[in-house]
């Protein structure tokens, strides 16, 4: 669900959700049936992760000898993707691009068009693409047996046009959500669909696949995980309530209220996002508890904000999921300070009618969060993330 979008008030871009079209050629793929790399013969899968601001950078190689990318974690969107040689429109980015003639294991997708190529084309909601064509490619990344994981002729896309993107240090996304063409859906192995990442707003931290990204032990909650037919590839939770301090703001009795799924989990986007009128529900709440001056928000993104030099003046809110799943949120998850300081502002944001509601990666923070797509799991395990890799 990556997009860009201003954060005025921050001083810097968040990634928020986005409604994109998709067009991919062929776009299911055999999960590698030839493959061996099962957790037994080489342990589970991991990779690197970094902070970057708003985002969470996946760090894996790609071709042959392998070359090494930093892409957006996102468990909201199918494709992994990265820029390509040669680049006809492509936005600036840090590190080298992609040459895909110098890789050996290279190869592009063939389909029914008029030249053979398979092409794709996302549009974000605030005009940012990527475009270019599908490939197999072979895909390394760490293992818990200490040696590499690699996923020979994975399909990838290779972006040759690209623009409004505007975090340089990423080369791409790493779409982890179900569908057929994720990342985790094309490792296959005797633990499909297991995930687990620790977010920290700082440092180094790492992604697991496979048995490794089991959860297990006292603190432990989970929620039962959905998938809709309209939207199959998202994670779905469904969210019961939501509490601000001591006041229980119900979704009963509101156009939010689900039973199955309202919420899509996603780590590719920046902050929480809630349907208009529930979102007001829970801001007329803040509203209540905080008595600081209140400032009005020029950015056109209606945050609620005031000022303050702490953020110990504000409520603590809990999201209250499924199946008895309340996690009781840190102040940095749910409260942004601005980039000069003295101010703070409430990060939860009001989404229109149509768009889905989102529990963004920075309320994640300190959650050991984990994705069992067989037993249709979501689990959460408060902990101190960035003492885990330190």
């Amino acid at each position: 669900m990556f997009l860009c979008r201003p954060a005025h008030l921050f001083g810097k871009e968040a990634s928020s959700p986005h409604g994109f079209t998709i067009d991919l050629i062929q776009r299911r793929s055999n999960a590698s049936s030839s493959r061996v790399s099962s957790d037994s013969q080489l342990g589970s899968p991991y990779a690197n992760t970094v902070f970057d601001e708003t985002e969470y950078l996946m760090k894996l190689q790609i071709g042959t000898p392998p070359f090494e990318i930093e892409a957006v974690l996102d468990t909201g969107s199918e494709l992994v993707w990265t820029q390509c040689l040669p680049c006809t429109n492509c936005y600036d980015q840090y590190a080298p691009i992609f040459d895909p003639s110098q890789s050996s294991t290279f190869k592009e997708k063939r389909c029914n068009t008029h030249d053979h190529s398979c092409p794709y084309d996302l549009v974000y909601a605030d005009g940012s693409y990527t475009k270019g064509n599908l490939a197999t490619e072979t895909v390394t990344i760490h293992s818990t047996s200490g040696e590499p994981f690699v996923m020979p002729q994975t399909t990838i896309g290779c972006s040759h046009s690209s623009s409004g993107i505007k975090r340089p240090s990423s080369s791409g996304i790493v779409g982890l959500d179900w569908g057929p063409l994720s990342l985790v859906t094309q490792m296959g192995g005797e633990y499909p669909g297991f995930i687990s990442y620790c977010f920290s707003g700082k440092g180094t931290s790492k992604i697991n696949f496979g048995g490794n990204a089991i959860i297990a032990g006292d603190g432990v909650v989970s929620t039962t995980m959905f998938m809709t037919t309209a939207k199959p590839g998202f994670y779905y939770l469904n969210l019961d309530a939501v509490s601000v301090g001591d006041t229980r703001i119900e979704t009963l009795g509101t156009p939010f209220h689900a039973l199955e799924g309202n919420m899509v989990i996603d780590s590719g986007t920046t902050y929480t996002y809630l349907p208009e009128s529930y979102c007001n529900l829970v801001k007329e709440a803040v509203e209540k508890v905080v008595k600081a001056d209140r400032v009005v928000d020029t950015s056109g993104n209606d945050w609620l904000c005031y000022n303050s030099d702490t953020i110990e003046i504000f409520p603590v809110i809990t999201m209250h999921f499924s199946g008895g799943a309340d996690l009781v949120l840190e102040k940095y998850n749910m409260y942004v300070e601005s980039e000069g300081g003295g101010l703070f502002c409430l990060a939860i944001l009001c989404g229109s009618a149509t768009q889905e509601a989102i529990f963004g990666n920075r309320a994640q923070n300190n959650f050991w969060v984990s994705y069992d797509s067989s037993s249709l799991l979501v689990s959460f395990k408060p902990t101190d993330c960035s003492a885990l890799w330190s």
